[in-house]
């Protein structure tokens, strides 16, 4: 499957989180974007060093330029369970903005095409690193990151999008 790119329109799909109260919830990927202007970035692995020194505080110091700008939600997918998505996200204390949705199972991922095998180095399947900006389902920017890089999915350039 090609992946996602700008035009198209964004695949529902479900992912989990926990809520306030610590209770398990599923939530549809378009219950939080159908209508709205929304950033899902996705980064191979919580608590790896790129998406946990990098990409994730990017999103977290410009959520208030972001959301100046009309976003009304910051995503952040990744194909881990939502157990280590919680605990991950419990890391970033000032954190008020970016949303952290776990995709275990990497069905999500696959659906927008963004899947990368890491089987060669015991990671198995997880995501490409990217970007999208997305007005209403539609999307505005896809900022997808070759193997390995992180010159395109940053805050700073869905800022330059938007």
């Amino acid at each position: 499957m090609p992946p996602i790119a700008v035009g198209d329109v964004l695949p529902d799909g479900t992912l989990s989180c926990f809520d306030a109260e610590d209770k398990l919830q599923q939530v549809s990927v378009h219950s939080l974007a159908a209508g709205k202007k929304v950033i899902i970035f996705g980064v191979p692995g919580a608590f790896t060093p790129t998406c946990s020194l990098k990409h994730v505080p990017g999103y977290i110091e410009k959520a208030g330029e972001l959301k100046s700008k009309g976003v009304d939600e910051i995503i952040c997918i990744s194909v881990n369970d939502p157990f280590v998505m919680k605990a991950w996200a419990q890391t970033y204390p000032e954190n008020k903005d970016v949303k952290f949705l776990a995709d275990g199972s990497a069905k999500y991922t696959h659906a927008l095409g963004l899947e990368l095998d890491l089987s060669e180095k015991g990671l198995g399947t997880r995501s490409r690193r990217f970007a999208l900006l997305v007005e209403d389902l539609k999307v505005k920017a896809a900022n997808v990151e070759a193997a390995g890089e992180f010159n395109v999915s940053s805050a700073d350039d869905i800022l330059k999008a938007l």
